[in-house]
Parts: C-alpha cells; sequence; structure tokens
C-alpha cells in the first residue's frame, strides 16, 4: 500500500488531499457547535450541514464537465484557493446577525469541494496509471481518510475550547495553502485537452457523459450499487444514536462504538489493497456487502457495548471495502477523457444517496422500531450486493475494463 508513495506526484497530491481534508474536518464539530453557542438554535446549527449537502445535489455533473475540460492540476489549486477564502469569511461572524455568511461560507467551500474531489479522482490515474500502484492509491488515500475523519472531528471539538474558533479557521485556511503549494510542485499532465466554448459546448460535453454512463455496464452498475448501499448507511448512522442512547448506555458507549467503524474503516483499507487486484469486483463487492449487512444486523441485536464493538468494527473493515472496490473498478472501467464527469455523477449521487437515507432512517423512526429500520435498512445492504450480482459485468481481477484515454 506504501509502494505507491515511491511515486513523487503522487506522494504531493495525497500531501495535498490529506492536510486539506483535516483542515475541514477540524471544523465539521466546531462550526455548528459556534453557531449553537452564537444564536441558541439547533435549527440554524443543523443547518451548516444542509448548507454543505446543496452544491453536490444541484451542481454536480456541471462540476464533472469543467473538471474534464481543464486541466485538473489547476481545478484542484483553483478550488483550495476559492476554500481558503471562503472559509476566511467566517473569522468575521461575531454576533447572530452575521450568521448569513456562515451558510455562504460552507456552500462556497462546499462548491470547491465539488470541484477538488472528482479533479483528484481523475487525476490519480494519470498519475500512477490503471494497474496495481491505482489500488494501492486507493487503499491508502482511504486509509488516511479514515484516520483524519476518526480523529479530526473529536480534535477539532477538544481544540475549540482550548484554542478558540479564530484558531481553528485560521488553521483550515492553512491547511488549503498547504495544499495549493504541494500541488504546484507536481508536474503538469496534459492529458486532458483545455476545452472551449460556452453553454452550449458545456451541455454537449454534459450529453456525451451521460451517454457514456448509459452504454457502460460496469460503470452503471458500480453507480447504482456504491448509491443504493450509501443510502442504507445513511439510514442506519441516524439510528446509532437513539440506539446507543437506548440499549448501550449513553453518549460515552455510543462514541466507542463509532470509533469502532473508524478502526474497521483502517484495517479494511490494506485488506482491500490486497484483493482487489485479487478478485473479480462482481464478487468482492457482492461479499463485502453481504457481511456488511450481516454486520449492521449484529450492531442492532447487541444490548452492550462488548457485542457492538465487534460488529461496528466489522461494519468498518468491509464498508470502506465497498467504497474502495467501487472506486477503483470505476477508475479502471471509465475512460479519462469522462473520467472527471462519471466522478461527479457519483459525488452526486453519494450526496443523495446520503441525504434521502438519512431522512428515511427519521421518517421510519417514526413509525416503527428501531429494529425493525434496521431490519429493512440491511436487507437494502444486501440487496445491494445480489444487485452487484447481476448488473455488474464479470470482469477479470485486477485489470482495466477499458482504455485509458
Amino acid at each position: 500500500m506504501l509502494k505507491v508513495l515511491s511515486v513523487r506526484d503522487f506522494r504531493l497530491l495525497w500531501l495535498a488531499r490529506t492536510t486539506s481534508l483535516l483542515g475541514s474536518w477540524l471544523l465539521v464539530v466546531a462550526v455548528p457547535f459556534h453557531v449553537l453557542a452564537l444564536t441558541g438554535s439547533e435549527t440554524a446549527a443543523a443547518l451548516t450541514l444542509a448548507a454543505e449537502f446543496l452544491p453536490p445535489v444541484l451542481l454536480g455533473p456541471i462540476a464533472g464537465v469543467l473538471v474534464d475540460r481543464w486541466d485538473r492540476r489547476k481545478v484542484m489549486i483553483a478550488a483550495d484557493v476559492l476554500r481558503a477564502v471562503a472559509i476566511s469569511a467566517l473569522l468575521f461572524v461575531r454576533e447572530p446577525g452575521d450568521l448569513w455568511l456562515v451558510y455562504v461560507a460552507l456552500v462556497v467551500e462546499s462548491v470547491g469541494t465539488l470541484a477538488f474531489r472528482p479533479a483528484a479522482q481523475a487525476h490519480i490515474p494519470a498519475v500512477v496509471g490503471t494497474g496495481p500502484l491505482l489500488s494501492s492509491a486507493n487503499a491508502l488515500n482511504s486509509f488516511t481518510d479514515g484516520v483524519v475523519r476518526l480523529a479530526g472531528a473529536p480534535l477539532g471539538g477538544v481544540l475549540l475550547g482550548f484554542v478558540g474558533f479564530s484558531a481553528l479557521v485560521w488553521v483550515d485556511v492553512a491547511s488549503y495553502i498547504v495544499s495549493v503549494l504541494a500541488l504546484l510542485m507536481t508536474a503538469k499532465i496534459t492529458s486532458v485537452r483545455e476545452a472551449r466554448g460556452g453553454i452550449g459546448r458545456i451541455l454537449t460535453e454534459l450529453r456525451e457523459g451521460f451517454t457514456f454512463l448509459r452504454g457502460d455496464r460496469m460503470a452503471v452498475g458500480l453507480l447504482v450499487v456504491n448509491t443504493s448501499f450509501l443510502c442504507a448507511n445513511a439510514s442506519l448512522t441516524v439510528l446509532l444514536v437513539p440506539f446507543g442512547a437506548r440499549e448501550l448506555g449513553g453518549s460515552g458507549p455510543s462514541g466507542l462504538a463509532m470509533s469502532g467503524l473508524g478502526v474497521g474503516f483502517l484495517i479494511g483499507a490494506p485488506l482491500v489493497r490486497f484483493l482487489v487486484d485479487r478478485m473479480p469486483v462482481v464478487y468482492l463487492l457482492a461479499g463485502a456487502l453481504g457481511v456488511t449487512a450481516i454486520g449492521f444486523t449484529l450492531l442492532f441485536r447487541s444490548t452492550s457495548l462488548l457485542e457492538a464493538l465487534p460488529s461496528a468494527v466489522l461494519i468498518g473493515i468491509f464498508g470502506s471495502t465497498v467504497l474502495v472496490a467501487a472506486q477503483t473498478a470505476l477508475q479502471r472501467a471509465t475512460p479519462n477523457a469522462v473520467l472527471g464527469r462519471i466522478s461527479a455523477v457519483l459525488f452526486t449521487g453519494e450526496a443523495i444517496a446520503t441525504f434521502l437515507g438519512a431522512v428515511a432512517g427519521s421518517a421510519l423512526l417514526e413509525i416503527a422500531s428501531i429494529s425493525t429500520t434496521a431490519y429493512i435498512a440491511s436487507g437494502l445492504t444486501l440487496l445491494s450486493g445480489v444487485v452487484a450480482l447481476v448488473v455488474i459485468p464479470r470482469a477479470p481481477a485486477g485489470s482495466p475494463t477499458s482504455e485509458s484515454l
């Protein structure tokens, strides 16, 4: 998994991704807490999360077109500059009347992230190729993302009390600047032609992306399976807090159970690196989804933290396997010329699925028990595995399914 770090440009890209991600996650808890302290409104605090969902849902496919039209290295640099400027606006939020500035800053930052993610996703195969180094790169990114997600939000919450909100904002701004500097040190890759043309050409290229998607069974299957799994996962995430309060003994044990998910995520990264080049992706996805469904069922049948922790770790291991395997297979199946568009569709699907899953999980809790809701979501996860067997072609293990352009 670490072998890919010998590639200088990937090493710099990895540093850029990780640094900017850590800065962002330091504010995941800090921003809503700051808004809550400023306004006393739980609704206002919750809307900070909704503000970050809006751009991916509305602009995802368009962002993919722009990523495929422009130099992806330049897109990532511009996105980081935009995010740094947007987040710096939070330094001027000092009273309830400034609340609008929080939402504007978060929406603009999300727009930058919306451009950065598919650009990075499409740039990685151009840097490391589509062979074994690609699965190593995705596994390493998954591992470091897991570490950041596991530590970033709690660390941000702790630091908020010690150094204050403004200091955390400055750290996030600095993380984007470090990312820009790292990206500036990477080599220019001219695999993507910088296209010209106005709105009409953009719409044409958008149609071209969807035309490819409709005609490629592998890409469509991966998007369907990934989206349905994330929808189920989001609905189950909604259950964790009330389940932890009722069955595990409160917020402390609930937090430990969620940490178990993060531990499993870290274990799953090197595991998927080993498996993704040795098994046809269809069987890897179907098996991992099946085990994840079992883990969900066992978790929500637990009556103590001792029972819940192994189930949480199991979910983390095989849930991360699903995500990394799908991402690697999609990168290999998609010509590089349209990979930005297809990646943006994937991220848009993630945002919509996460939102709908959370809403569905909350709605089901109003009319059914936690266990019934968990069984329904676990069933959807298992169904995703069956869908994988039906719709995803049985491509050879570890090989691209189409030529990169």
